[in-house]
């Protein structure tokens, strides 16, 4: 089977192409392998006698209307090139909560890509996964000011990236869901422990303030914005093990 990995190069594209190149054949696209879904570029090419069509791409820019053009104008550039090529599952990973985040353009943004892919009439499976292991180290970065550091306690239920990556090998090997499919690590907890039990892995202890206000992509979290409703998988590791390990320290 032929498989596309639409920002095959990123922390979630390389990862699943290693899961999958030893079974498949496996194209890389990414604007680094000469492939643009902005553009258009190398669209064609790619995806002839592709079977499915993994989007694990990210816009460069989050700025509003910056992110809006990313994910409207190559979700649309990328399904009609799969009509042509008549691809038979297109599969597209985005976030738990992204409904309930409207007042964020970047969750606005990735609401108008699923609804392109809702709409269009090649057969799909949306992923939607909470926060990753590795993005924690960005969250605490956003969330320094003058004073300190000021996270929300709202909850979290985050996951290995490996373990995103997994499920959506899982996921090419299966009948298109035509839906939305949340997965999640195995424990909740609020966004400051979160991040203060990454600090204390990394040997830089602080104090963190909560600050329910603090934005998360421009949006204020309300309690269970970030937690899946019906996870269809949890994963077993958890993020203490994670951490621990010195590779994951970065």
């Amino acid at each position: 089977m032929k498989i596309v990995i639409i920002g095959g190069t990123g922390l979630i594209g390389s990862q699943l192409t290693n899961l999958l190149k030893d079974k498949h054949e496996v194209i890389v696209a990414s604007p680094n392998t000469g492939v643009n879904t902005l553009t258009g570029e190398g669209l064609d090419n790619a995806l002839e006698n592709a079977e499915v069509v993994v989007d694990v791409s990210n816009s460069p820019s989050f700025a509003d209307d910056e992110v809006m053009n990313f994910f409207k104008t190559s979700t649309s550039n990328l399904l009609e090139a799969e009509k042509k090529a008549n691809v038979k599952h297109h599969i597209a990973l985005s976030v738990v909560g992204t409904q309930k985040l409207s007042s964020s353009g970047y969750f606005r943004a990735k609401q108008v890509q699923e609804g392109l892919i809702g709409s269009s009439s090649i057969p799909y499976s949306i992923v939607h996964a909470t926060q990753f292991y590795e993005f924690a180290g960005g969250v605490a970065a956003s969330s320094v000011k003058e004073k300190g550091i000021f996270v929300t306690d709202a909850l979290v239920q985050p996951i290995a990236s490996s373990e995103v990556a997994a499920f959506l090998a899982k996921t090419v090997e299966e009948k298109p869901n035509l839906g939305i499919a949340e997965i999640a690590g195995p424990e909740k907890m609020p966004m400051n422990q979160w991040i203060a039990n990454y600090l204390s892995a990394m040997n830089r202890p602080s104090e963190i303030t909560i600050e329910k206000d603090a934005p998360y992509f421009g949006a204020v979290l309300e309690k269970d914005t970030l937690v899946p409703e019906k996870a269809v998988f949890e994963s077993n590791i958890r993020y203490q093990d994670w951490i621990a390990d010195p590779k994951n320290q970065r």
